[in-house]
Parts: structure tokens; C-alpha cells; sequence
């Protein structure tokens, strides 16, 4: 068997999903979610009531912690790395979802019989439960504080000064140098012929560049150079531009659905570039 040398590329294929396991990626998840949040819900109504919430106020507790984990965990995985507020999201999708466990816990504890709320729940529990709402108020409220911003750097351009100091000469030792301008001696009896100015050239106006394109999903950003090379970028080339950017990996039907579809329908000369090769794609 021939060896590969150390620097020879090594090509990888790009087998095409099943369209089953894009279905049940893209459709599955949102059932789970739903019946995870639907199982849930109990417990947490549960813990309402025993904080001192009513019947009617206290299925709010499961709709506050089921947004509370939603919303910080889509803005952990959306905002890039080094952003304002991506350590406060991370920190609060850990918080929400370790509020969301603790919830089921303790409510089966006091279910099965194993802690008992008679004659009244114990303090420490109706304590934790009241504060949950106000606090997840304000996480929600300072992560939409803090967008995103891109620092644009304005270059300096800076023109070199001409030459207009004066020539000093001295004359005779001892006495003070003279100062005369820089300009060329003319010898007596020779006629000058008047200065005609040359035409200067102009320069070409380039054309207006036409403005930046805005995504309505930020990883299209990500993806759009590849489209540089002259070709159609494959789906691991585009899951790896994505994971290098700092966003989280999705489906292979997100990837060629809805991020590649969103390129080409702002330009759509991109979809007729030939399709890279498996081993550019990779």
C-alpha cells in the first residue's frame, strides 16, 4: 500500500442525511420541547401555590421558567464570543435551566410525602419561589440592554508636506548666513519662454458601491465568503465556516434550507456557480 506524504490532502466525502433525519431533527425538537414544558408545568404551578400564589396566578411560575430558559439560551447561542452580555446569557441559560430541574425535585418531594406542608410550607421555600419572577424580570431586561456592537475602524490618511524651507548659505566668515529662496539663477540675456500648465489627468470616479447586505439570520454572514472562490460551497464547508465563527452547529437542513437559501435569494447569481469539489468542500 502506498504511504501519503505528511502535507498531502486528504479527502473526505459528503454523504448525503436521510430526508427522515432532517424531519425528525427539524420537527422533533420542538414536539420534545413542547411535552418537556407540558411536564414540567405541574411541578412549578405546584411551587406557586405553596409560595402563596392562587390557583389562576401560579401556572405563570411554569411560564416564566419555560421563557426564562428560551429566550437566555437562544441569546447564548446567537451572540458571537467576546460580545456584550454573552457571559450574562450563558450564565442565565445555566441558571434557567438549573431553576427548571430544581422545580420538579422539590415539588415530588412534597407530592410523595416525603416533605410535608402542614401547617405552612417551610420558609426558605416560600422565600425562593417569590423572588423567581422579579429576577428573571431583570436578567430578561439587561440582555436586552446590551446588543451587539462592531467597532468601525476609520482610517487616517495623512499627506506629506512639500518642501518650502529656505536655502541658508554663508557668505563671508564671520558675518551672519543669508537666506535666500530656493529658487534657480537665470545668467543675464537669456529670454525665458512662459510657463504653459500641462493638463492634469483625471481620475476614473469609481461607481458607488452598492450597500451591505443585512441577513435576517447573522451565520449567513459566515457562510457568504465562500461563495468567493467562484463556487458553490458544500454543507461541511459551510458547518465549518459557521463552528469557526462562534456559532453553534445546526441541521444540514437549517444549513442548505434556510442560511444557503437566504444568500442566494439576495443573490441569485450564486446559485448558478458550478458545485465545489468533495474535497474543496471539506
Amino acid at each position: 500500500m502506498a504511504e501519503l506524504h505528511p502535507s498531502a490532502p486528504i479527502a473526505t466525502y459528503d454523504t448525503p442525511t436521510p430526508r427522515w433525519v432532517n424531519l425528525l431533527t427539524d420537527f422533533g425538537r420542538p414536539v420534545v420541547a413542547a411535552w418537556v414544558m407540558i411536564m414540567c408545568a405541574p411541578g412549578e404551578h405546584h411551587l406557586g401555590k405553596l409560595a402563596g400564589w392562587n390557583d389562576t396566578l401560579a401556572w405563570g411560575m411554569a411560564g416564566v421558567l419555560a421563557a426564562y430558559a428560551g429566550i437566555a439560551a437562544a441569546v447564548a447561542t446567537k451572540r458571537p464570543k467576546g460580545a456584550p452580555g454573552k457571559f450574562s446569557a450563558v450564565a442565565g441559560a445555566w441558571l434557567s435551566l438549573a431553576a427548571a430541574m430544581s422545580a420538579q425535585p422539590v415539588s415530588h418531594m412534597f407530592v410523595t410525602g416525603h416533605w410535608t406542608a402542614e401547617p405552612r410550607p417551610p420558609v426558605w421555600l416560600v422565600v425562593t419561589v417569590s423572588c423567581i419572577p422579579p429576577l428573571v424580570l431583570g436578567h430578561l431586561l439587561h440582555l436586552a440592554a446590551t446588543p451587539v456592537r462592531v467597532k468601525a475602524v476609520t482610517p487616517v490618511v495623512t499627506q506629506e508636506q512639500p518642501e518650502t524651507a529656505p536655502v541658508t548659505q554663508a557668505s563671508v566668515p564671520g558675518e551672519p548666513p543669508t537666506t535666500t529662496p530656493r529658487h534657480p539663477v537665470v545668467p543675464a540675456g537669456v529670454q525665458l519662454l512662459p510657463i504653459v500648465p500641462r493638463p492634469v489627468a483625471q481620475a476614473p470616479t469609481a461607481p458607488p458601491s452598492a450597500p451591505p447586505i443585512m441577513y435576517d439570520d447573522p451565520r449567513c454572514a459566515a457562510i457568504r465568503p465562500l461563495y468567493d472562490t467562484g463556487l458553490r460551497p458544500g454543507t461541511k464547508a459551510m458547518r465549518a465556516a459557521i463552528i469557526a465563527a462562534g456559532f453553534a452547529d445546526c441541521s444540514d437542513g437549517i444549513i442548505r434550507g434556510t442560511l444557503r437559501a437566504e444568500i442566494e435569494r439576495h443573490e441569485p447569481h450564486l446559485a448558478q456557480l458550478p458545485p465545489a469539489p468533495v474535497a474543496f468542500t471539506a
